[in-house]
């Protein structure tokens, strides 16, 4: 079993609040209630003692949320994980989608050192209109991307394979074979947890 220990490193609210970069950063970015503090709890070891914030109401997460991340083992030791608040919530006002948009543009405009993006989709509905959006723009950022599924307990265990290829074999661009996570600290969370460590050493190995 992998081991991660964290340090919340700050909360910003705006661009101008976002600390300055000094790891490898990992971006956790996903529709409002798709399950990303839950996922990055699990992650994080934080199950009982939660770290991220998890609420049944879509939308409270507001903030870009940054922890120092020691994953203790071989290769690269060390990253930020960068927990983006979720998008398309439609009961958000006009001024607070803006604001997001103006938090994750400040963030990606920055010249920050990110290794690469996890985009959460919800394993139930598939990308919708808003995931679709966000991985042409990711594309024209030329940003890697990892798809990672959530709330895969939620589809029946007959239908997960048919859901799966389903997603998937239209060409849906990811570093890797896209997870199916069901928030527990199952092999799913474990082989995650391996992998991103992994990705970031060999995606730097890439441009040296």
């Amino acid at each position: 079993m992998t081991h991660w220990r964290s340090e919340t490193i700050c909360t910003a609210y705006n661009a101008g609040q976002l600390p300055g970069p000094e790891l490898p950063e990992v971006v956790f970015v996903g529709r409002s209630n798709v399950g990303k503090s839950t996922l990055i709890n699990v992650l994080l070891g934080r199950v009982s003692k939660k770290i991220a914030y998890v609420s049944s109401k879509p939308g409270k997460t507001r903030s870009a949320n940054f922890y120092r991340i020691y994953t203790g083992g071989a290769g690269v030791q060390t990253f930020c994980l960068v927990d983006m608040p979720g998008y398309g919530y439609a009961a958000r006002g006009r001024v607070e989608r803006e604001n997001w948009w103006r938090l994750v543009n400040g963030y990606f405009a920055g010249g920050r050192d990110t290794a690469f993006v996890i985009h959460l989709i919800d394993f139930r509905h598939g990308p919708l209109g808003g995931d679709r959006e966000l991985t042409d723009w990711l594309g024209d950022l030329d940003m890697p991307r990892l798809v990672v599924f959530t709330k895969g307990d939620k589809v029946p265990k007959g239908r997960k394979k048919a859901f799966y290829e389903k997603y998937v074999s239209p060409g849906m661009l990811s570093l890797l074979p896209p997870f199916v996570t069901c928030g527990k600290n199952d092999d799913a969370a474990e082989r995650l947890r391996e992998a991103i460590p992994k990705i970031i050493a060999e995606l730097r190995d890439n441009l040296c």
